[in-house]
Protein backbone atom coordinates (compact mmCIF):
# COMPACT_ATOMS: atom_id res chain seq x y z
CA UNK A 1 0.00 0.00 0.00
CA UNK A 2 2.86 2.35 0.65
CA UNK A 3 3.87 1.72 -2.96
CA UNK A 4 0.53 3.22 -4.02
CA UNK A 5 1.39 6.40 -2.16
CA UNK A 6 -1.67 6.23 0.06
CA UNK A 7 -1.70 7.62 3.58
CA UNK A 8 -3.65 4.59 4.85
CA UNK A 9 -2.34 3.07 8.04
CA UNK A 10 -0.51 -0.02 6.81
CA UNK A 11 -0.62 -1.64 10.26
CA UNK A 12 -4.40 -1.22 10.38
CA UNK A 13 -4.90 -2.78 6.93
CA UNK A 14 -2.54 -5.65 7.79
CA UNK A 15 -4.45 -6.31 11.02
CA UNK A 16 -7.76 -6.39 9.15
CA UNK A 17 -6.40 -8.80 6.52
CA UNK A 18 -5.05 -11.00 9.33
CA UNK A 19 -8.48 -11.04 11.03
CA UNK A 20 -10.25 -11.87 7.77
CA UNK A 21 -7.78 -14.67 6.99
CA UNK A 22 -7.94 -16.02 10.56
CA UNK A 23 -11.72 -16.25 10.29
CA UNK A 24 -11.34 -18.40 7.16
CA UNK A 25 -8.97 -20.77 8.96
CA UNK A 26 -11.13 -20.96 12.13
CA UNK A 27 -14.56 -21.17 10.55
CA UNK A 28 -14.05 -22.71 7.10
CA UNK A 29 -11.08 -24.94 7.86
CA UNK A 30 -7.32 -25.05 7.96
CA UNK A 31 -5.82 -25.53 4.52
CA UNK A 32 -8.86 -23.98 2.82
CA UNK A 33 -7.97 -21.87 -0.15
CA UNK A 34 -8.92 -18.20 0.01
CA UNK A 35 -8.32 -15.18 -2.19
CA UNK A 36 -7.42 -11.68 -1.03
CA UNK A 37 -8.43 -8.76 -3.23
CA UNK A 38 -7.30 -5.18 -2.57
CA UNK A 39 -9.18 -2.50 -4.46
CA UNK A 40 -8.66 1.24 -4.36
CA UNK A 41 -12.09 2.94 -4.42
CA UNK A 42 -11.79 6.71 -4.31
CA UNK A 43 -10.93 7.63 -0.73
CA UNK A 44 -11.18 4.04 0.53
CA UNK A 45 -9.21 0.83 0.29
CA UNK A 46 -11.44 -2.23 0.02
CA UNK A 47 -10.09 -5.51 1.41
CA UNK A 48 -11.94 -8.69 0.37
CA UNK A 49 -11.29 -12.27 1.36
CA UNK A 50 -13.12 -14.89 -0.73
CA UNK A 51 -13.61 -18.48 0.41
CA UNK A 52 -15.70 -21.48 -0.61
CA UNK A 53 -18.12 -21.48 2.35
CA UNK A 54 -21.59 -19.92 1.97
CA UNK A 55 -21.90 -19.44 5.75
CA UNK A 56 -21.98 -15.75 6.65
CA UNK A 57 -20.10 -14.56 9.74
CA UNK A 58 -22.14 -12.99 12.52
CA UNK A 59 -21.32 -10.71 15.43
CA UNK A 60 -21.63 -12.36 18.82
CA UNK A 61 -21.40 -10.96 22.30
CA UNK A 62 -17.76 -10.52 23.26
CA UNK A 63 -16.44 -12.65 26.11
CA UNK A 64 -13.41 -10.83 27.49
CA UNK A 65 -12.00 -14.11 28.83
CA UNK A 66 -11.81 -15.76 25.39
CA UNK A 67 -9.47 -14.94 22.55
CA UNK A 68 -11.82 -16.00 19.79
CA UNK A 69 -14.98 -14.15 18.88
CA UNK A 70 -13.44 -10.70 18.81
CA UNK A 71 -12.37 -10.58 15.15
CA UNK A 72 -15.58 -9.16 13.74
CA UNK A 73 -15.81 -6.63 16.58
CA UNK A 74 -12.28 -5.52 15.73
CA UNK A 75 -13.27 -5.35 12.07
CA UNK A 76 -16.33 -3.28 12.99
CA UNK A 77 -14.29 -0.84 15.05
CA UNK A 78 -11.35 -0.35 12.66
CA UNK A 79 -13.07 -0.42 9.27
CA UNK A 80 -15.27 2.34 7.92
CA UNK A 81 -17.70 -0.32 6.76
CA UNK A 82 -17.79 -4.08 6.26
CA UNK A 83 -20.07 -6.82 5.04
CA UNK A 84 -20.51 -10.19 3.41
CA UNK A 85 -21.50 -11.01 -0.15
CA UNK A 86 -22.53 -14.48 -1.29
CA UNK A 87 -20.76 -15.51 -4.49
CA UNK A 88 -21.19 -18.37 -6.93
CA UNK A 89 -18.29 -20.18 -5.24
CA UNK A 90 -19.03 -19.26 -1.59
CA UNK A 91 -18.74 -15.83 -0.01
CA UNK A 92 -16.60 -12.73 0.24
CA UNK A 93 -16.12 -10.87 3.51
CA UNK A 94 -15.03 -7.30 2.85
CA UNK A 95 -14.14 -4.14 4.70
CA UNK A 96 -13.12 -0.64 3.73
CA UNK A 97 -10.40 1.53 5.25
CA UNK A 98 -10.14 5.31 4.78
CA UNK A 99 -7.24 6.44 2.64
CA UNK A 100 -7.36 10.07 3.70
CA UNK A 101 -6.20 11.57 6.95
CA UNK A 102 -9.81 12.44 7.79
CA UNK A 103 -10.97 8.97 8.69
CA UNK A 104 -14.67 8.39 8.75
CA UNK A 105 -16.43 6.05 11.10
CA UNK A 106 -19.37 4.07 9.76
CA UNK A 107 -20.89 3.83 13.24
CA UNK A 108 -20.93 7.63 13.54
CA UNK A 109 -22.35 7.93 10.02
CA UNK A 110 -25.10 5.39 10.83
CA UNK A 111 -25.92 7.18 14.09
CA UNK A 112 -26.22 10.51 12.28
CA UNK A 113 -28.46 8.94 9.63
CA UNK A 114 -30.65 7.33 12.31
CA UNK A 115 -30.91 10.54 14.32
CA UNK A 116 -31.77 12.62 11.27
CA UNK A 117 -34.43 10.10 10.30
CA UNK A 118 -35.68 9.78 13.89
CA UNK A 119 -35.72 13.52 14.38
CA UNK A 120 -38.03 13.92 11.40
CA UNK A 121 -40.54 11.37 12.72
CA UNK A 122 -40.80 12.65 16.29
CA UNK A 123 -42.69 15.87 16.88
CA UNK A 124 -41.87 17.62 13.62
CA UNK A 125 -40.33 21.10 13.76
CA UNK A 126 -40.54 21.39 17.57
CA UNK A 127 -38.19 18.45 18.03
CA UNK A 128 -35.84 19.71 15.32
CA UNK A 129 -35.49 22.91 17.31
CA UNK A 130 -34.16 20.95 20.29
CA UNK A 131 -31.32 19.56 18.21
CA UNK A 132 -29.78 16.20 17.55
CA UNK A 133 -28.49 15.84 21.11
CA UNK A 134 -32.02 15.75 22.52
CA UNK A 135 -33.04 13.39 19.71
CA UNK A 136 -30.23 11.04 20.70
CA UNK A 137 -31.44 10.97 24.31
CA UNK A 138 -35.03 10.34 23.22
CA UNK A 139 -33.94 7.61 20.81
CA UNK A 140 -31.94 5.86 23.54
CA UNK A 141 -34.91 6.12 25.94
CA UNK A 142 -37.22 4.67 23.26
CA UNK A 143 -34.79 1.81 22.65
CA UNK A 144 -34.75 1.06 26.39
CA UNK A 145 -38.56 0.96 26.40
CA UNK A 146 -38.42 -1.35 23.36
CA UNK A 147 -36.03 -3.76 25.15
CA UNK A 148 -38.18 -3.78 28.31
CA UNK A 149 -41.34 -4.42 26.27
CA UNK A 150 -39.66 -7.55 24.89
CA UNK A 151 -38.79 -8.83 28.36
CA UNK A 152 -35.13 -7.79 28.38
CA UNK A 153 -33.29 -5.86 31.07
CA UNK A 154 -32.58 -2.32 29.78
CA UNK A 155 -29.60 -2.02 32.14
CA UNK A 156 -28.08 -5.13 30.56
CA UNK A 157 -28.43 -3.58 27.11
CA UNK A 158 -26.84 -0.34 28.32
CA UNK A 159 -23.96 -2.28 29.91
CA UNK A 160 -23.37 -4.29 26.75
CA UNK A 161 -23.53 -1.18 24.55
CA UNK A 162 -21.06 0.56 26.86
CA UNK A 163 -18.75 -2.46 26.71
CA UNK A 164 -18.84 -2.45 22.88
CA UNK A 165 -18.22 1.28 22.80
CA UNK A 166 -15.25 1.09 25.18
CA UNK A 167 -13.73 -1.87 23.32
CA UNK A 168 -14.03 -0.10 19.98
CA UNK A 169 -12.85 3.25 21.32
CA UNK A 170 -9.84 1.54 22.88
CA UNK A 171 -8.98 -0.23 19.60
CA UNK A 172 -9.12 2.99 17.58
Amino acid sequence: MSRWGTPVAVDEAELLVTELATNVVKHVGEGTSATLILEWRGERLRLEVHDKSPVRPSLRAVDCEQECGRGLHLLTSLAMDWGTVLTAAGKAVWCEVALSAQRGCRRVERAAEALESYEGTRGGPALRMRGLEESAIELIADLLHWTAARGHDPDDFLDRAQMYYEAEAGAA
